[in-house]
């Protein structure tokens, strides 16, 4: 009788460390089923087409750039690496209809959830450069992270100036179009 309680005893306390070791999956919107690679050699790829499409831009005064789902997605991810607790992890990015797709994975101690931001980007009519508004979140269960829209802004924006480096203050953004996974800024060198 003793060693059946004994037994009991172990077979529940493994039972509940491996309960406890597991992350539950708790929702969330439906995780996109196409996959954007990631690589450095598409953050690459686009720093060097920015810096072609100003030199052509210094000529004609106007600049056209092409930014793919590629190099976007893998820009996040990048910069999600290099955060010591990154709010979502396996970013991608899918630029469709006018608007862009951020997928991604939450965890929060055990619980697990998919997320998905859409956003409209447009141009600020002050600076010339892109703007972000959200036109919808879904963190499935947990809340909106505080400060969502700024931090998504800020994001967008380092990849946007930081790309274009100090040439951003001598240029304007005039359009922004979002179709078939390419993502196309035209504005002028002032």
């Amino acid at each position: 009788m003793k060693t059946k309680n004994n037994f009991l005893t172990f077979f529940f306390s493994a039972l509940m460390l491996t309960s406890l070791a597991c992350t539950i999956f708790v929702g969330g919107p439906e995780y996109t089923t196409t996959t954007v690679p990631v690589s450095t050699e598409e953050v690459q790829t686009m720093q060097t087409q920015v810096e072609q499409a100003l030199v052509a831009g210094a000529e004609t005064g106007t600049v056209t750039l092409q930014i793919t789902e590629s190099q976007l997605t893998s820009y996040i991810a990048l910069k999600m690496q290099e955060q010591t607790s990154p709010p979502f992890t396996e970013p991608q990015v899918l630029l469709r209809n006018g608007q862009m797709q951020l997928y991604g994975k939450i965890d929060r101690g055990m619980f697990a959830a998919n997320m998905l931001i859409t956003m409209n980007v447009s141009i600020d009519p002050a600076t010339g450069l892109p703007k972000i508004e959200i036109a919808s979140a879904d963190f499935g269960p947990f809340p909106a992270p505080e400060g969502l829209n700024t931090a998504i802004n800020a994001l967008i924006g380092e990849a946007f100036t930081g790309s274009l480096g100090p040439v951003a203050l001598g240029f304007r953004l005039e359009s922004i179009t979002i179709a078939d996974g390419i993502m196309t800024l035209t504005g002028r060198i002032k």
